[in-house]
């Protein structure tokens, strides 16, 4: 008897009974593509913006669906992981799905799994993330979004998401991250990213290590797909500040752009997601109104003024020298402290040597995730003249009230840590 799970609690509970998203990870496109035929192949006819990446996809994601509906469309947008509400990862003309209808379709999604299974068609049940896809496509296709932008969740060859055949490709900045699944050189990662190109589909191409550009590049041209390179576009007048950055586009059509999201490589993130938007024909009062309006939650964001607080879920390499050069161009002269957490997967070390020498000081502390390192173990692996451990989030939270007019304060290291600081700090 296949039990129903109707309310949304429900289904959250089921989904993380499924293991974490990274650690249960099952990489193949078998099981997803058997439980989508069995659903409807709700994914087949619909219209797809496909983003894989290191770091930057999800503002792209977020930047594109938002002009696509400054333009009139009706959109869908997947992304992961959420911060708060796992609802956040289905939205629909930049909603995210109600709980009624989020659970409806788990149950769905779920009863079909567990029939297959049953029968012997699946090896397993679905992961967290490939149930959550297939929950994706099926509401995308129920509520008539008419072009859906798609985050690839790990990689992209084997990637749950990679059952779609988009309108066209975009990969953003790779980097090093997942490298246990990825592979351990830049290459190899990149190979996994570039595995969402399709035969003759257009690919839009971030900035990149030159030897990623290449293997890009060379993919591309092998698939028959056209490429456009963010650096196609050139770009004058360019401000940047503390809260965004401002700058032109000559044309035609020429472009005013105002872009809300904080952090010089937004400006690269915009022009990504710029090409794109060009390539999919949307008007240029579309693409300045989309990109004014964009919203990405806990990505540079501050959530206090007194006393400063600014969320950043700087959680590889990457992300952490994105963050370090902004504290250097925005913040010197101010007195800074961190607030760390961390998953065990991520390069802890790496990322503490790259941002805690810019911090005057340094609280260590835990998201409540059964990932998480524990802050003991990270002060046994870094080194800081000032560090203090704070046993839950809201313990360090209660530290950040103890503030001057020239401090201000990073919580960063984990979009798990960083959501949970949100749901505390943002009513």
């Amino acid at each position: 008897m296949i039990m129903s799970l109707s309310t949304y609690p429900d289904s959250v509970r089921f989904l993380y009974s499924l293991g974490n998203e990274t650690r249960a990870v099952k990489l193949g496109l078998e099981r997803v593509s058997t439980l989508l035929e069995h659903l409807g192949s709700p994914q087949s006819g619909g219209s797809f913006v496909h983003v894989a990446g290191t770091n930057g996809k999800g503002s792209v994601c977020a930047m594109v669906e938002s002009a696509l509906r400054a333009g009139g469309r009706r959109t869908g947008l997947f992304t992961s992981p959420h911060l708060v509400e796992p609802t956040e990862r289905i939205r629909i003309s930049g909603e995210p799905v109600p709980p009624e209808l989020f659970a409806r379709a788990f149950d769905t999604v779920h009863q079909q799994a567990e029939a297959l299974l049953a029968q012997g068609g699946l090896d397993a049940h679905p992961t967290y993330f490939e149930t959550v896809t297939a929950m994706a496509l099926l509401l995308f296709r129920e509520l008539a979004a008419e072009v859906v932008v798609l985050e690839v969740g790990l990689g992209g060859r084997l990637d749950a998401t990679n059952v779609v055949s988009p309108l066209l490709s975009v990969i953003t900045p790779v980097d090093y991250d997942h490298e246990s699944y990825l592979g351990t050189g830049l290459e190899s990662i990149a190979g996994e990213k570039a595995g969402i190109i399709k035969p003759g589909v257009p690919l839009i191409i971030g900035p990149q290590h030159p030897p990623v550009q290449a293997l890009l590049e060379a993919r591309a041209a092998a698939a028959g797909s056209p490429i456009a390179r963010f650096s196609d576009w050139t770009i004058v007048e360019l401000e940047i500040d503390a809260s965004g950055s401002r700058f032109a586009i000559p044309g035609p059509p020429p472009l005013r752009i105002e872009c809300p999201l904080a952090g010089e490589h937004q400006v690269s993130n915009a022009l990504t997601a710029i090409a794109a938007l060009r390539l999919l024909a949307t008007p240029p009062r579309a693409i300045e109104e989309g990109v004014r309006l964009v919203r990405w939650p806990g990505r540079l964001e501050c959530v206090s003024r007194q006393p400063e607080i600014i969320l950043d879920g700087a959680h590889n390499p990457a992300g952490a020298r994105a963050l370090a050069s902004h504290i250097r161009r925005f913040y010197a002269g101010r007195r800074v402290r961190l607030v760390y957490g961390a998953m065990r997967d991520k390069a802890v070390t790496e990322v503490a040597g790259i941002l805690f020498p810019l911090a005057d000081e340094v609280i260590l502390t835990s998201p409540d995730h059964p990932r998480a390192v524990r802050p003991e173990a990270i002060r046994g692996l870094v080194d800081h003249p000032r560090l203090r451990v704070a046993p839950s989030l809201p313990a360090a939270l209660e530290l950040l009230r103890q503030f001057s007019p020239d401090q201000v304060s990073f919580i960063t290291g984990s979009l798990y840590l960083v959501g949970a600081a949100r749901a505390l700090l943002v009513q």
